[in-house]
């Protein structure tokens, strides 16, 4: 089943998509710049140019699955409501189009609770509130990935899928990465949301668990 990766150019989409083309996934990688499609290309991975903020519905014929991993990075609130909101929104309306059979959101686990974010990503974790609930009643199969703070730490290929206070909220990109790999090996896994922390329990044997539950 073929995956557009939206955010593909991101920290997380990068590692993702090198990721899943080397594991044999069949991919699509969006940019949103000619000159981004390049590092893409080199790697064999298929690339489409389009853009979040204007008409992409053509970026995800041929396709089946969605990963989005895309986000306004900081850019200022105008770009958290386009990217982050109204992005993901017009996201779950095109997948529902095109008949997309699952959409894996990458959201914030900040998101579950705006309220108790810090003052500067309050507005961030709202719209992602937002963007997952209008995801979760869409009717369209989803699952939704709720990572803690992001750290550029290598890879431990362990997690926890529950907070805990007394431990740190963090998890690496790339432990991310490797959730987003492990849910493409679960298909059948959906209509779930999953806190990702850093932890002690082995990314595979968690999502079989979960896919078993599921």
């Amino acid at each position: 089943m073929k995956t557009l990766v939206i955010g593909a150019n991101g920290q997380i989409g990068r590692m993702f998509c090198s990721k899943a083309h080397q594991a044999g996934f069949p991919l699509r990688a969006m940019v949103r710049e000619p000159d981004q499609a390049t590092w893409f290309q080199e790697h064999g991975i298929e690339t489409v140019v389009a853009d979040l903020e204007d008409d992409f519905l053509g970026a995800l014929n041929g396709c089946e699955q969605v990963v989005f991993t895309a986000g306004a990075g900081g850019a200022g609130p105008d770009k958290t409501l386009l990217v982050d909101l109204y992005g993901a929104i017009r996201t779950v309306d095109f997948a529902k189009a095109q008949g997309i059979r699952r959409l894996i959101m990458v959201s914030a686990m900040r998101s579950t609770v705006p309220q108790s974010a810090p003052d500067f990503l309050r507005p961030y974790a709202a719209a992602k509130y937002a963007a997952d609930h209008y995801l979760m009643t869409s009717g369209l199969p989803y699952l939704i990935l709720l990572p803690g703070r992001l750290t550029d730490e290598p890879a431990s290929h362990r997690i926890r899928t529950v907070r805990d206070e007394s431990l740190p909220i963090t998890i690496s990109r790339e432990n991310v990465a490797e959730c987003l790999l492990a849910a493409l090996r679960y298909d059948s896994l959906c209509n779930q949301q999953i806190i990702l922390l850093d932890g002690d329990d082995d990314i595979d044997g968690t999502f079989t668990r979960l896919s078993v539950a599921c």
